[in-house]
């Protein structure tokens, strides 16, 4: 890339830059008379939503404003592609995030944008990448850009996963709280109540979401199923299922759940026990490879 044409990169973003900064000041982002009205106008126009729903190009204004349209067209087409919407959806709420599918795709093009233009800077203004033949000048870009994908996923993923973890891991406690608390001749629905206030955890945030759902007029059953649902986490299943059981047949539930905390300790262990099995396996690899071998050297030398 000669030098003209790095200037002429550079200026734009530098031009583009300024111009976003100045259109954060307040004389020339005041709001119209349209983006005072269309917020009020919501349920009785489309045009009045369609506007709202185009307002939102923050951080960059000016970036989103011209680029706005072919992002969408963008987010919307590699949705298309990867498919999948309700293993996203799920994700998302295991890993309690409060993006949308649509949002989360736009973040997955984010990164697909990022991975693309870092490689073809990399292509196209280094020694080493101007030596690389055309094609794969043209791969590198897109392998990046995929990366950028599966990336994001991989994060997605493991985010849900490390949050089911800790919920797993709280459910025992929390449920010998709601024992306490249901021995002690509370209601289930306070018993959730006063556990969700007076502990803290990801499984006590999504009881107050549950409290909160009811107090809006959804029934206890359908808010605990709702979040099985969400969930899906096999001890958080079979806890709302012995729950709506015994809502739906007024059956006590207080030793019910101290067995099941039971079984929910018991559990943990097996899995400590699990993982201490493979950490002692992975730690005769530098056993094996760098302690012994150094080991023999050491006595063959004397």
């Amino acid at each position: 890339m000669t030098a003209v044409a790095w200037g002429a990169f550079f200026g734009s973003v530098l031009g583009i830059g300024l111009w976003s900064l100045v259109s954060l000041t307040p004389r020339l982002s005041r709001p119209r008379l349209a983006n005072r009205l269309a917020p009020y106008l919501l349920d009785v126009s489309a045009e009045a939503r369609v506007f709202v729903g185009r307002r939102s190009v923050d951080p960059i204004p000016v970036l989103g404003t011209l680029f706005s349209p072919v992002f969408e067209a963008l987010a919307q087409a590699l949705a298309s592609a990867l498919g999948g919407a309700d293993v996203i959806e799920r994700r998302l709420r295991q890993s309690g995030s409060s993006l949308t599918v649509d949002a989360f795709r736009s973040e997955q093009l984010v990164w697909a944008l990022i991975g693309a233009a870092g490689a073809l800077l990399f292509a196209l203004g280094t020694p080493l990448g101007r030596s690389w033949p055309l094609i794969v000048q043209v791969a590198v870009p897109a392998v990046a850009a995929g990366a950028g994908v599966l990336l994001r996923d991989t994060q997605l993923k493991r985010a849900a996963t490390a949050r089911l973890a800790r919920i797993e891991s709280e459910l025992p406690t929390i449920l010998e709280f709601l024992t306490l608390s249901l021995a002690a001749g509370e209601g289930i629905l306070d018993a959730l109540r006063r556990v969700s206030r007076s502990t803290s955890g990801e499984l006590s945030r999504e009881f107050a979401g549950v409290i909160g759902d009811v107090h809006a007029g959804v029934s206890l059953s359908t808010a605990l199923t709702e979040l099985s649902t969400r969930m899906s986490l096999m001890s958080l299943t079979r806890f709302v299922d012995q729950v709506v059981g015994a809502i739906d047949r007024g059956s006590p539930l207080a030793e019910v759940l101290r067995a099941q905390a039971q079984d929910g300790r018991e559990e943990a262990k097996r899995h400590l026990l699990e993982a201490a099995g493979k950490k002692e396996v992975a730690m005769m690899v530098p056993l094996v490879f760098l302690i012994l071998p150094m080991t023999i050297l050491l006595l063959t030398r004397r």
